[in-house]
């Protein structure tokens, strides 16, 4: 406990330090330990941010939650920020895919070849690093605006966060990379870090206005506005804050939040249903995501990834393979069509999060358009697997296909697996929780993190939603063994995994 109240005597503003030292070596050692393999870093994300939260709560450096480190649990809400910038970049996709418009722009970046670290080059670094600075300092922004009238604790550092993380990002700039007119690419980068600010404001202005009426979490206005402006403004390409945010945000986020779910494995597990939680979790994983697959590769005939990890990205709004898309790791395709799957299924979230409101008022599932809403999910998903059946490789109607299966099977996969929960003995606010974890939810975690179900699921939900990414070594693993058998993915593993997960939803629904 000694060295406890050492560190909680350190000035606040030297902890963003030890934040930086946490956070970066994370995201650059995971991608040197995939270096050169077929998988994600954000696998490896996961082991080093639970064991480090973990290791630090169990050597008394800190205690459940870090509150002795605020800034990670302050970097662990920066989870919206992630998110505007994938929903952007989905809007302008989604427009383009409407318009039959062609996907290639001419990029005005050409990254620097030169490898800083093993797995990760120059520009990567500068994107990880300036992501980084971007997450601090527009959340440290935000919140200095909204609560102007704070002043304790780390509120007193919000306007030098702001202006540290601001500052530092616009200077990051990787000089060696190829720009066609840096100026021109720097105006960009100060642009999309405005229109960053603009639509937090906005989204949390109208959050807080419908709020007597209904409480939709602010995520869900932020991903309005934030597809609207990609719709509006196709053509845009992208400057340094939106090549940082889309090539890093997710990982530098998810590092935060693993390290604080990492913090509470110990207590998490004393609380009376956690077993059953933490076991749906787990094999929600595979049920879900093993079982769309299935779905795809047995009824519509596909078993490529440039299908796969898109429509799955999309269609659980699944944190981990949105990452690896964004990022690249599953090939060109796939990254230019999970902004779009991603963006699809959110515009079904005004049912998603309006439902999930008036249950949260009444803490008990909504039945009725719930039941609804599980029927029309299962008409889109049979209406998706057979356009994709039919579409013999043809890049608008496989979209077209992957965008109905990402809106259906999202549907029943949120409420359906909602309806699942309420047979089983756990409390409305954890099975929400619950939920989010058994399908790397982002958006649900997004508004759990944000209070939607009450301060408790809020302070649970790092450790509950990060539980689970200990299958992802095993759902990466399959789709590096796709990349390595020509982006096809092996048929007998996937049927396997979709029926262990169905036993194992099966036992945690009856508290076995």
């Amino acid at each position: 406990m000694e060295i406890v109240q050492q560190l909680s005597q350190v000035q606040l503003l030297n902890q963003f330090w030890l934040l930086m030292a946490f956070v970066i070596p994370m995201v650059i050692l995971s991608r040197m330990v995939v270096a050169g393999s077929r998988f994600s870093p954000i696998l490896v994300i996961v082991i080093f941010g639970l064991g480090l939260g973990f290791a630090m709560v169990e050597m008394g450096i800190a205690t459940p939650g870090l509150p002795e480190f605020p800034l990670v649990d302050f970097l662990s809400r920066t989870t919206i920020i992630a998110l505007v910038v994938s929903f952007f970049v989905g809007g302008q996709e989604l427009r383009k895919i409407l318009s039959k418009q062609e996907l290639d722009v001419k990029d005005i970046v050409v990254p620097s070849k030169e490898e800083m670290f093993l797995g990760t080059g120059r520009t990567q670094f500068i994107f990880i690093l300036r992501s980084f600075f971007l997450l601090v300092g527009l959340e440290g922004f935000f919140r200095m605006m909204i609560q102007p009238g704070a002043a304790e604790g780390i509120m007193l550092y919000y306007p030098i966060l702001a202006l540290i993380g601001l500052a530092a990002s616009f200077l990051l700039i990787d000089h060696k990379a190829q720009i066609d007119d840096k100026k021109v690419y720097m105006r960009k980068g100060v642009i999309e870090t405005v229109l960053m600010l603009v639509i937090l404001f906005v989204s949390y202005g109208i959050a807080v206005a419908v709020q007597p009426i209904i409480a939709l979490p602010q995520i869900f206005f932020a991903m309005l506005l934030s597809s609207a402006l990609g719709a509006i403004f196709h053509n845009w390409t992208y400057g340094p804050t939106v090549r940082a945010l889309l090539f890093a945000g997710i990982p530098v986020v998810l590092a935060a939040n693993f390290m604080v779910g990492g913090s509470r494995i110990g207590d998490a597990f004393a609380i009376e249903g956690m077993n059953s939680i933490l076991v749906y979790g787990f094999f929600g994983q595979l049920f879900w995501m093993f079982g769309g697959i299935a779905l795809l590769m047995w009824f519509a005939r596909t078993g490529h990834i440039r299908n796969l990890a898109p429509g799955m990205a999309g269609s659980l709004s699944h944190s981990g393979l949105t990452g690896a898309c964004t990022a690249g790791d599953f090939g060109q395709v796939a990254a230019k069509r999970a902004p779009i799957m991603i963006n699809i299924p959110f515009f079904g979230h005004i049912f998603v999060f309006s439902i999930l409101a008036v249950s949260a008022d009444n803490g008990a599932l909504w039945i009725w358009p719930t039941a609804i809403i599980v029927l029309v999910g299962l008409v889109l998903t049979a209406l998706a697997l057979k356009n994709l059946r039919g579409a013999n490789g043809e890049d608008f109607k496989e979209v077209k296909a992957l965008m109905q299966f990402s809106f259906g099977w999202q549907m029943m996969a949120v409420f359906g697996g909602l309806v699942l929960l309420t047979f089983s003995t756990i409390a409305f606010d954890y099975t929400t929780m619950a939920q989010s974890s058994a399908i790397s939810h982002f958006g649900l975690f997004a508004a759990v993190q944000g209070g939607m179900f009450g301060t408790e699921a809020s302070l649970l939900i790092p450790l509950i939603f990060s539980m689970p990414f200990l299958v992802h070594p095993l759902v990466f693993y399959m789709f590096g063994k796709a990349l390595d058998n020509n982006g096809e993915m092996p048929r007998v593993p996937v049927y396997a995994m979709a029926l262990i997960g169905v036993v194992g939803v099966s036992f945690a629904i009856l508290g076995i």
